[in-house]
């Protein structure tokens, strides 16, 4: 089990117990906006996940396979199969979708942005945000406002192809844009790119909570963005007073370069590096 969740976790050097410095226990509240989540799944019987649906007019609930294994990456039992990388923290998760006729999950930006502001006001300030759609003004808007008084979002940068359009809310300015590396730092073959990316992480057949019980691997860069959003967390968690720009600019530079040298379309600044995620902060707030 151990052999399936550490290898995502070590190519990042996540800093796991002990090797969390005084102070950086990531002991704080994510939100996260995806679909449903299980929230009765073994990952979350000792975590302190708390789950709100938008929709409660009759439309169909979305399925609870995505949200789940997000949810787990983030959250998940330190002793059940899906350990998450923050076990300890809190988690607020907004069910902004829905079931289409297609049974496919569908949202669209004025869900998106209840969520937003839903968690805005329970005070998160780090969001996870595993989903990707066509530009909007209004969400634009609402995403650098959210910014500037101090949230950090993560967005996954999508899985239309490296030849796709960006992804939103990934490509705005404000949002730190993931994408996905397999376990030897290869690109995913389809995620999207684009000078909007700024980090990679693991998201390629990554160990995470199936949605009623147990677990498999998951690929995409849906599942890339907990890493950076975790790391991002040990970062809050060390210096309360961090700004969103504080953090998206030293998770850029303490980043490994892979690609071409400096930030690039495919990785953006590199391989998330999660061993200097408190260290970083601290320095800076001395």
């Amino acid at each position: 089990m151990c052999r399936a969740h550490c290898a995502a976790a070590g190519l990042i050097g996540w800093p796991a117990g002990s090797g969390l410095p005084a102070g950086c226990g990531g002991n704080v509240t994510i939100g996260l906006i995806d679909t449903a989540i299980n929230p009765a799944h073994d990952a979350f019987s000792k975590g302190r996940v708390e789950v709100l649906r938008l929709s409660d007019d009759g439309v169909p609930e979305s399925g609870r396979q995505h949200g789940t294994a997000v949810a787990a990456l983030l959250v998940g039992g330190a002793d059940s199969r899906t350990p998450g990388l923050l076990p300890h923290a809190r988690l607020i998760a907004v069910d902004a979708f829905h079931r289409g006729d297609r049974q496919d999950h569908r949202s669209d930006a004025y869900d998106l942005l209840r969520a937003l502001d839903l968690l805005s006001a329970r005070g998160v300030q780090l969001t996870n945000m595993s989903l990707s759609g066509p530009a909007n003004a209004l969400l634009e808007q609402v995403v650098r406002r959210l910014s500037e008084r101090g949230m950090v979002i993560v967005a996954a940068a999508g899985n239309g192809g490296p030849k796709a359009g960006p992804a939103y809310p990934a490509a705005y300015a404000e949002v730190i844009a993931v994408t996905a590396v397999d376990r030897m730092k290869r690109p995913y073959r389809r995620a999207g790119r684009g000078e909007h990316i700024d980090l990679a992480a693991p998201g390629v057949q990554v160990w995470t909570a199936a949605s009623v019980s147990g677990a498999r691997p998951k690929t995409g860069t849906s599942f890339a963005a907990p890493f950076v959003t975790a790391a991002a967390a040990l970062m809050k968690s060390a210096n309360g007073n961090a700004t969103a720009a504080d953090i998206q600019d030293a998770l850029g530079k303490s980043a490994e370069d892979l690609g071409a040298p400096g930030k690039d379309d495919v990785f953006g600044w590199g391989l998330l590096n999660a061993s200097a995620a408190c260290l970083v902060t601290s320095k800076k707030a001395t």
